[in-house]
């Protein structure tokens, strides 16, 4: 089994339109949406959820009023101004440090699991997809990452699927780390702005860093030659260059994969890159 990941340094390249279109053209595999943050894969692949479970990132605390004496040590040491005077949890505000339960002289304040988000597996027309959604304002999205990976890799054993491909989160954060990590090949997407020629740069380092072998496709490459020349000159294996295209935005509107919409220069591009990743024997 083998997994390809494909990431962005920034958002807004492309990435989750190509993603959806190589789950379009590759065979026998299942699909992940590891941007859990802002996951939006489902929104074209359109998935029918056959089991959902809850994620628990962290702990909050939580009062036992029948034990609190109304002593106010946790109050003081609240350093997020999560304990009122009137000795109540802000849970928006709480980060689960664990002090005032650690320092309550009663034991009136035990640390519960905190429900940060929900992850799914789910049946699509290119068959199973497991994704995820996260909180808003949630943190742990690494470890819902790390859960929702190895959960894919069982539903590929029980398929007898050969490849897992993910969609990963933009730039180089924990996300990505998790996203990236043990992976067979990272597919990087970007673009000709100064933007995404910089956060390119910093994402072929983390994959160099973690010894994974990398590639990078450029999206609407024809917008300005001057900067693709720069994105060609940084030694990374270039697999296509996609011209710039409006068939991207309206097949995300009617719900499909641009390789579903159109037979255009981009959709061809996107096929040949295919060809290009299965020559790497994914």
């Amino acid at each position: 089994m083998k997994e390809l990941v494909v990431i962005s340094g920034k958002g807004g390249t492309g990435k989750t339109s190509i993603v959806a279109s190589l789950a379009a053209l590759a065979e026998n595999k299942v699909t992940v949406d590891c941007d859990v943050d802002a996951a939006d894969l489902h929104l074209v692949l359109d998935p029918g959820v056959i089991y959902k479970e809850d994620f628990c990132g962290g702990k909050t605390a939580k009062i036992n009023p029948d034990k609190c004496i109304a002593c106010g040590k946790c109050f003081e040491l609240c350093n997020f101004n999560a304990i009122s005077n009137s000795i109540k949890i802000d849970k928006i505000k709480c980060e689960g440090c664990s002090v005032c339960a650690y320092f309550c002289p009663v034991n009136a304040i035990e640390m519960i699991d905190k429900k940060s988000g929900e992850w799914f597996e789910s049946d699509t027309r290119f068959g199973k997809l497991v994704h995820a959604k996260l909180g808003i304002a949630e943190d742990n999205s690494g470890k819902l990452v790390t859960k929702i990976r190895n959960h894919a890799r069982m539903a590929a054993k029980k398929e007898n699927a050969e490849l897992i491909i993910i969609d990963g989160s933009p730039g180089v954060g924990c996300p990505v780390i998790a996203s990236i990590s043990g992976a067979d090949l990272v597919l990087i997407v970007t673009e000709p702005t100064m933007s995404a020629i910089h956060d390119a740069k910093r994402v072929f380092e983390l994959t160099r860093h973690f010894k994974i072998p990398a590639c990078m496709c450029i999206n609407k490459y024809d917008l300005n030659l001057e900067l693709t020349a720069e994105l060609e000159s940084l030694g990374i294996e270039i697999v296509g260059k996609i011209p710039y295209s409006k068939d991207f935005t309206e097949a995300m509107i009617k719900g499909i994969s641009v390789i579903e919409h159109t037979k255009s220069a981009a959709a061809e591009e996107i096929k040949h890159i295919w060809k290009k990743i299965k020559e790497k024997k994914l």
